[in-house]
């Protein structure tokens, strides 16, 4: 059986265009924080999960460093913010807005899910 060749390439890009997302700034208010986000490459998901781990070959050892990556997701695929925010700032959110914040940010875990099921294929 035959399969289909990709006829447009632009499908095989990540996307150029950031996402506006709207995250609630606490139960109770009607204020918001705009935050848009952009699509990363599959190299920069492989540099997520490197800022993850941390491996010491000597010791033998294997750490998994949450903060390094949630740093890093933040700083390389959050465009702009509204009001605007650095990327310190973000960090410092309080835990509502942070918890919203982490549902639209890329996940490279999920990569992880993706790898498993073709390997089980």
């Amino acid at each position: 059986m035959e399969k289909n060749i990709v006829k447009d390439k632009s499908v095989l890009f990540a996307l150029n265009e950031e996402k506006c997302h709207e995250l609630k700034v606490s139960p109770t208010s009607d204020e918001y924080l705009k935050v848009w986000i952009r699509e990363p490459t599959w190299l920069e998901v492989e540099q997520a999960m490197t800022s993850l781990m941390n491996i010491d070959s000597k010791k033998q050892t294997f750490d998994i460093d949450l903060n390094k990556m949630y740093r890093y997701l933040v700083d390389k695929f959050v465009v702009r913010t509204e009001p605007n925010l650095t990327t310190l700032e973000l960090i410092r959110l309080n835990p509502y807005i942070g918890s919203q914040l982490k549902e639209i940010l890329p996940n490279p875990m999920d990569s992880l899910g993706e790898n498993e099921e073709k390997n089980e294929e």
